[in-house]
């Protein structure tokens, strides 16, 4: 019995157990130490805005070059204090940073595609812009109205001589209105006589008809007649 291995003792577990407990402390501390310079940098970014609202002489705060986060914090001051408008310009990692502008002091549309091109906002300059596109886009406009679709075939041309070059116009011609084609007024168009004149009429058409197929019908007898004779 006195021979066997006694159980490890639990001090290696309690080494390792201080370790993990030490580099959480570390954490932590680095954390907090994160937070503490947020909270400075925001409480200097609260005062620069709060001195810039109040000097009526100043219309736009430009700030420092700053990282994405940092840009975030002063977007988000700026929208808590109202009355500002916040644009971000340049390069990310290279010169990206805020500029803050009063109420009424925004820039205008043009001067902000200046200022995001990097470039410095000249009035003149941009006006030249805006004529030249006004001009080209009014040269276009032109060409595609003068611009026509054109068959591929001619085809007048093509069977001219079935139709004659001349075909066309004729057909024109014979489409127009005429003193004797389409202008008869209606009155004349209708049958202007009475009940009793129409039946009268249509008897005479009847009898004179019932009179041709009499004749017609003595005449093949006639005929029959001559040749049974001859016969």
């Amino acid at each position: 019995m006195g021979s066997m291995q006694k159980p490890p003792s639990g001090g290696g577990v309690s080494k390792e157990k201080q370790m993990q407990k030490k580099e959480e402390e570390r954490l932590k501390k680095i954390q907090d130490e994160d937070k503490r310079k947020i909270r400075e940098f925001r409480t200097s970014i609260e005062k620069k805005i709060e001195t810039f609202m109040a000097d009526d002489a100043q219309h736009k705060l430009v700030f420092a070059i700053m990282e994405k986060h940092s840009r975030a914090i002063v977007h988000d001051v700026i929208d808590i204090a109202g009355l500002l408008t916040a644009y971000s310009f340049g390069i990310d990692d290279v010169d990206r940073h805020v500029v803050a502008y009063k109420e009424g002091f925004e820039p205008s549309e043009d001067e902000l595609i200046a200022l995001r091109r990097g470039e410095p906002y000249d009035p003149e300059k941009i006006r030249r812009e805006k004529e030249f596109k006004e001009d080209e886009e009014r040269e276009r406009q032109l060409k595609r109205k003068k611009e026509k679709i054109v068959p591929k075939n001619d085809y007048s041309e093509k069977y001219e001589h079935l139709i004659g070059r001349d075909a066309g116009i004729s057909a024109a011609k014979v489409t127009g209105l005429s003193a004797s084609f389409g202008l008869v007024p209606s009155a004349n168009k209708r049958d202007q006589r009475s009940i009793e004149q129409t039946l009268a009429d249509m008897r005479k058409k009847k009898q004179k008809t019932d009179d041709l197929s009499t004749l017609s019908s003595t005449s093949v007898k006639d005929n029959d007649d001559d040749d049974e004779e001859d016969n």
